[in-house]
């Protein structure tokens, strides 16, 4: 790390809820309604109360909640060039495998209307994606910060839709090697602002092996033919190396976050496994910091992780201590266990604590409440804070 953290730093992993002021702005603003002006200064003075609430709150690391983004991934159709954001009754007509895309919409329960999705339509041309973000956070915060971006296989994988993509790009890997250039030219912009963490979320990762004999729970991999798993994760392999491989290390510490598509509060229909089919992916691509989800028995004993050396060995974890679509809070003891769980492999100083997942991140549906995210965080950090007085004497 290329700065002196406490132990088991604290952090979110991105999003926060979008309040129906914000959403509302976000649909006007799309429609010619809302000026920039009035639109930014909508979102500057809630991305402002929102960091100040964090710094409140105690956490180590703040993000800005994502206020701008129409969802996780969708809203670069706003930022890159040669995307468009297209309803699901736009693209329906082209997908290539229809009744598992209407699987997932069942499952999902939302109506296909409701549901937007980047496409690629043209050529990508860069503009920034998060920089505006990370300005706001400079602005308002002197504590670290992390900015959250879509990863390029996710990227790729939801942009890529053949009869309206092929008219610019050859095939599906033509169009991921531009999407790593776009990457790559953010993340060149983020550090000459300045930014402690970058993080690149990779969820489709987790569908790609885990939906043998199920639903597939994400609707954009579903808009793309589904392949052989072990060509899909070669395929994510040769976009996010070339990503990670770019941050200047010396200056920022490079983040993957991978969950199960945390969309319900029906855990019988949330992808499950442990991490064990994407140890060689997590070991290739060699982030830093490793954010995972670990607060249901859905992602499996901590000790699969483990077995791998060059992870057990090298890497920062990023421990889901908590489940971000349940409203009733974690207590501290479960934290607690759940980190102490990890030190039977882990030191200390390779430990940070956050939620699985974002707390906003689909559609106009925010997973939670900013109420029990309150008491959520409030868990977290004196969890943090009673491990760092147990074990900073160890350090010592």
């Amino acid at each position: 790390m290329t700065k002196s953290y406490p132990l088991f730093p604290t952090t979110l992993i991105g999003s926060w809820p979008r309040s129906r002021e914000v959403l509302l702005a976000l649909r006007k603003h799309r429609n010619g309604q809302m000026s920039d002006d009035d639109f930014n200064e909508l979102i500057e003075n809630e991305t402002a109360r929102i960091i100040k609430l964090q710094e409140k709150l105690g956490l180590d690391f703040i993000v800005s909640g994502e206020l701008s983004r129409d969802n996780y991934c969708s809203f670069v159709a706003d930022r890159i060039g040669g995307v468009d954001l297209l309803s699901m009754n736009d693209v329906i007509d082209y997908v290539p495998d229809k009744q598992s895309f209407e699987d997932i919409l069942s499952t999902l329960d939302v109506p296909s209307i409701a549901i937007r999705n980047a496409i690629c339509t043209g050529k990508l041309e860069y503009h920034p994606i998060a920089v505006n973000e990370l300005k706001m956070l400079k602005k308002y915060t002197d504590k670290p910060v992390k900015i959250t971006l879509p990863g390029p296989y996710l990227l790729t994988r939801s942009m890529w839709l053949s009869k309206l993509s092929g008219k610019a790009y050859d095939s599906k890997e033509d169009l991921g090697k531009d999407v790593v250039k776009i990457l790559q030219q953010e993340i060149d912009n983020l550090q000459k602002i300045g930014v402690d963490i970058i993080q690149f979320d990779e969820p489709v990762l987790t569908e790609v092996v885990f939906t043998e004999g199920k639903t597939r729970s994400f609707m954009c991999a579903a808009l793309a033919e589904k392949k052989d798993p072990t060509d899909e994760l070669e395929f994510a392999k040769s976009l996010l190396k070339p990503v990670m491989d770019h941050i200047d290390r010396n200056k920022s510490i490079a983040s993957m976050h991978v969950c199960r598509g945390n969309w319900s509060n029906d855990e019988s229909i949330l992808l499950t496994g442990a991490y064990t089919p994407l140890l060689d992916l997590f070991e290739y691509v060699d982030p830093d910091l490793l954010t995972l989800e670990y607060s249901t028995p859905r992602a499996g004993d901590f000790s699969t992780l483990m077995a791998s050396d060059q992870i057990r060995n090298n890497d920062i974890i990023g421990l889901g201590v908590e489940n971000p679509r349940l409203y009733d809070a974690e207590s501290v003891d479960f934290i607690k266990d759940k980190v102490k769980d990890a030190l039977q492999y882990l030191p200390a100083d390779r430990i940070f604590i956050n939620p699985d997942c974002g707390f906003a991140t689909f559609s106009n549906r925010p997973v939670n409440k900013e109420e029990f995210i309150t008491n959520k965080i409030n868990s977290l950090v004196e969890a943090s804070h009673q491990l760092r007085q147990e074990y900073s004497t160890v350090q010592e």
